[in-house]
């Protein structure tokens, strides 16, 4: 009864299995030293499970480490950040338009026993939680919020996936947001009303532009008037930037002062010719009237 007991105690049959393990590492010196030393990377760890339960002591390496062939198995992790892409996701916004947006996530091992004892594959685990938490919170966001935000909803994406994968050993270090696509109607339409704003805010600058234009075409004008002398200069800068150019042809501005005279010279000639005529006119009136008098008495 008693040898029993103390075969089904799990402390002895451990501690007589190790014993025995090493009895014969010991005597199959040194060819078991061939199974019995391993080597991990310095970016990897190796967590070691003797008779199903952890080895005291956490994660081993970097460097050479000891095994017992009989009795514990081991498993590398890498703790060197590690990227894959969420494969496209057809998210429905909160304003009812479908859109297929993907997106890239780099991660690394934090703790390497919690990625081995608390999750079967902390990779796959890790991709498929990226995919439903881009859906949900995607799914939260305007169309408009999609487009122009996507550095916070990637740091929102992040601390979630963080705060998930925490227990995992797992730590979220970047999310980005790829690629966004759009329905092509939905493109087409954004376009219009991209290139109908653009067409309004470049007439509204026109407008505000010949507005100035005139305000400064005024002022230069008064100062014009105030000065005489700057209508001249302005003619000879404008002369001497248009021959500058080197052109065949050089159109002069004559100010129209210059001919005042001869329009008030034409107008008097015209009015002394006009008189003129009027008083031949009557003077002949008058010879008729003669004539025809005489005509009468010769008659009679």
């Amino acid at each position: 009864m008693i040898w029993t007991n103390v075969i089904e105690d799990p402390a002895y049959c451990a501690y007589s299995l190790k014993l025995i393990s090493v009895i014969l590492i010991i005597t199959s010196l040194p060819f078991s030293l061939f199974f019995c030393i391993k080597v991990v990377q310095e970016y990897e760890r190796a967590v070691i499970f003797r008779l199903g339960r952890l080895v005291t002591g956490g994660a081993r390496g970097p460097g050479i480490f000891f095994i017992i062939p009989c009795i514990d198995t081991y498993s590398k992790v890498d703790l060197r950040t590690v990227s894959f892409d969420v494969p496209p996701q057809e998210i429905l916004s909160k304003d009812s338009v479908t859109v297929a947006v993907d997106a890239v996530v780099y991660f690394r091992i934090s703790n390497a026993i919690a990625s081995v004892s608390n999750v079967e594959d902390y990779a796959r685990s890790t991709r498929l939680l990226a995919a439903t938490t881009l859906r949900n919170v995607l799914g939260t966001k305007n169309l408009s919020e999609i487009l122009s935000e996507r550095e916070s909803i990637s740091h929102m994406i992040q601390s979630s996936l963080d705060e998930a994968t925490d227990s995992w050993g797992v730590k979220v270090e970047r999310v980005e947001i790829k690629d966004v696509r759009l329905p092509v109607q939905l493109q087409r339409a954004m376009a219009a009303e991209a290139e109908a704003a653009r067409e309004a805010r470049a007439k509204v600058i026109a407008a505000e532009g010949e507005q100035r234009a005139s305000r400064a075409l005024k002022e230069a004008a008064e100062v014009i008037a105030d000065s005489p002398a700057a209508l001249q200069l302005r003619y000879l800068q404008t002369l001497n930037s248009i021959a500058a150019e080197k052109n065949s042809t050089i159109v002069f501005p004559v100010p129209m002062e210059l001919f005042r005279g001869f329009v008030v010279d034409a107008d008097h000639k015209h009015s002394s010719h006009r008189h003129h005529s009027t008083q031949e006119t009557i003077d002949f009136g008058s010879n008729d009237d003669e004539i025809l008098e005489g005509r009468g008495l010769e008659s009679e």
